[in-house]
């Protein structure tokens, strides 16, 4: 390549870098570039997930060096889990494992990896930009188009590695580069599909799909395709030998949340529509509109530079749409199936659902791998502001109508940038989402070496998560993306067993997340634990739990300890014809989990009693299994939801 195009080109990916810097510092501040300040990992901000990547991080720093790498068996134990599945950046995770040991202390390389992110954001947008821009200045302005992309701030501020962003705009500028030059041989996209799997596994499919479009449109024109066959096969070869590598493939993790393909769709208003999490809008001009199930993951506000700019561009190149579909028909078709997949087929439109169209329940199952499936626009997305600053560019004075549509989109989306750099902000000098671990009791808990979930999904996880991993423990608890739920089911079995049999290990934390459940299985290990109830301050969060050996202690006031004088609870129980544990149609009868603590409590009883108030008792039904179903004398039960309730 001559000198003076190589010289363009790095002067425009500098130029587009300083932006992207510029743009970190603006919103992020120098805070998070301390690696040793982890207030806003620990916080949270916009969203908790930072506190399960920062968990996952600190789970896989204490564990022996596995091979895979990134794998750590204080997560899902006794399996374990690779941390990919935290998302915690994996390949960053593995570069940085040995820096942190040598240095010791606190290590987060988050910040880190987001000014990285913003930095080549604006680089290669910039050199994206520079393809279809006669003047750098031209370019460097395109670049902020990029660099103040909603998506990027959406996604950096609530899932640290999908803010790689930059991987799709590498992966286009890599695309028209090699299609210039009449090649798909490209080193870089080859390496670039391998880094994607490192970073985040969602990006894979969206660079692999620009990378298809290279080679089948070669393959087809050159009618040659041994050459882009082994191409593919030796870079999914080694994409796959990366993943492996990490631990993608370790165990059977096959799990994860109940959401299915379908639910994280993408809005037909998405466009369009500024709404962020957490009521951020990205307009000064558009209202937010309406949204259904998890379209929030979806987001894809052009902004509204580009909603103008859209319509006149293709207005006025409307007699060269055709050739230009024509010469990247593939990348059209790629891109049509992209948005298929994130429009699903639960099609959405504001705050209705239009129609399902009938899948296999095989395909839900193997699409539910990518089940956040709005995201795959994102290459779209991309090419749709590119198509807008590239049409304006073909017009008399194109610096004017560049400097006009970058202006106008800055004016509009700043509101949701200023509100991001607010909420960074707040989540840096003091925690976003407080921790519910306020009692003294998880003082004296720090002793365990286990913490082991034995039934449901705990309140305050991640700080749960946080917790265990500073004080050296191991926990059972699924809280990666991927996990092997059959496994989890059967080791949660083989513990209740355990418990019925009066064991404890006495080097475990057992936890509960229902009351009844818990109350099943305490009676026979209750005079070897500390058994009780403990909640945070606010009574929001609620853990029943078994501590072996710490019987006789007392803790503060938000800790109830089991024994005779605990109080009864209406279960927690609502169906078509219960509501919270209060048989609708009279709201008379009133339900209790089955346990011999309940039974024992109600055995003989005439009255139930809450707040100084005695409800005589006319009839105590235990033919449903599990559940005992007592009838008061009284107008409505509903009262006593909530309450601690005594008998007599």
């Amino acid at each position: 390549m001559p000198k003076t195009k190589m010289d363009r080109r790095v002067l425009l990916f500098l130029l587009g870098a300083a932006l992207g810097a510029a743009a970190f510092l603006l919103v992020y501040g120098i805070s998070p570039l301390d690696i040793r300040n982890d207030a806003f990992c620990r916080g949270g901000f916009l969203e908790k997930d930072i506190q399960q990547h920062y968990a996952g991080w600190l789970f896989y720093r204490q564990s022996a060096l596995p091979f895979p790498l990134c794998i750590t068996p204080a997560i899902n134990a006794p399996q374990g889990v690779s941390v990919a599945y935290t998302d915690s950046i994996p390949l960053v995770a593995a570069v940085c494992r040995p820096l942190a040991e040598f240095l010791g202390g606190t290590f987060q390389y988050f910040g880190w990896f987001t000014l990285l992110c913003f930095v080549l954001q604006g680089g290669f947008g910039a050199l994206l930009c520079g393809l279809f821009a006669s003047s750098a200045v031209s370019a460097a302005l395109g670049s902020l188009l990029f660099v103040a992309s909603p998506i990027l701030y959406e996604r950096a501020l609530r899932h640290t590695s999908l803010g790689a962003q930059w991987l799709l705009l590498a992966a286009l500028y890599l695309y028209f580069s090699c299609r210039r030059r009449g090649r798909y041989v490209s080193k870089g996209l080859f390496f670039l599909n391998i880094l994607a799997v490192g970073i985040h596994p969602y990006f894979v499919p969206m660079t692999y799909a620009i990378t298809l479009a290279l080679l089948l449109k070669y393959a087809v024109s050159a009618r040659r395709w041994r050459g882009p066959v082994l191409y593919l096969a030796g870079d999914l070869a080694c994409t796959g030998g990366l993943a492996a590598a990490l631990g993608f493939f370790y165990g059977t993790a096959t799990s994860g949340g109940q959401a299915l393909y379908g639910y994280f769709s993408m809005n037909l208003n998405a466009l369009w529509n500024p709404a962020g999490v957490n009521g951020t809008v990205y307009s000064r001009f558009l209202p937010a509109q309406n949204q259904v199930n998890g379209n929030y993951d979806a987001f894809a506000y052009l902004g509204l530079g580009v909603l103008i700019a859209l319509p006149v561009v293709l207005f006025l190149g409307r007699r060269r749409i055709f050739a230009h579909l024509r010469r990247h028909w593939a990348l059209g078709a790629v891109c049509a199936i992209l948005t298929a997949f994130a429009v699903s087929h639960v099609v959405t439109a504001n705050g209705a659902t239009l129609f399902t169209l009938p899948l296999p329940g095989q395909w839900i199952q193997v699409f539910s791998i990518f089940r956040s499936g709005g995201r795959m626009f994102w290459p779209v997305y991309d090419l749709m502001v590119l198509a807008a600053f590239a049409g304006l560019g073909r017009l008399p004075k194109p610096l004017l109508w560049t400097g006009l549509l970058v202006s106008v989109q800055l004016l509009d989306i700043s509101p949701g940038l200023w509100q991001r750099h607010q909420d960074f902000r707040a989540a840096s000098q003091a925690e976003a989402f407080p921790s519910a671990l306020q009692s003294d009791f998880w003082q004296a808990a720090a002793r365990y070496s286990h913490l082991e979930s034995v039934q449901g999904l705990q309140d305050d996880a991640l700080h749960l998560a946080l917790y265990a991993a500073d004080h050296g423990m191991t926990t059972n608890d699924p809280f990666a993306a991927r996990y092997d739920a059959a496994a989890l089911e059967s080791n949660r079995q083989a513990v209740l067993q355990e418990l019925a049999e009066g064991t404890l290990r006495q080097d475990t934390l057992y936890l509960f997340e229902e009351e009844g459940a818990f109350l099943q299985a305490v009676e026979a290990v209750c005079a070897q634990a500390w058994c009780g109830r403990v909640s945070s301050a606010d009574g929001d969060s609620v853990w029943y739990v078994i501590a072996p050996g710490l019987q006789g202690e007392e803790f503060d006031g938000l800790c109830t300890v089991y024994d005779e004088d605990y109080p009864l609870r209406l279960a927690d129980y609502t169906d078509a014809l219960w509501n919270r544990g209060v048989l609708d149609s009279t709201k008379q009868t009133v339900c209790f989990a089955d346990s011999p603590f309940a039974r024992r409590k109600l055995e003989g009883a005439a009255y139930l009693c809450a707040d100084g108030q005695a409800y005589a008792i006319t009839q105590v039904d235990d033919s449903d299994p599990g559940w005992l179903m007592v009838t008061l004398e009284i107008e409505d039960a509903t009262v006593l939801w909530d309450r601690e309730l005594t008998t007599k």
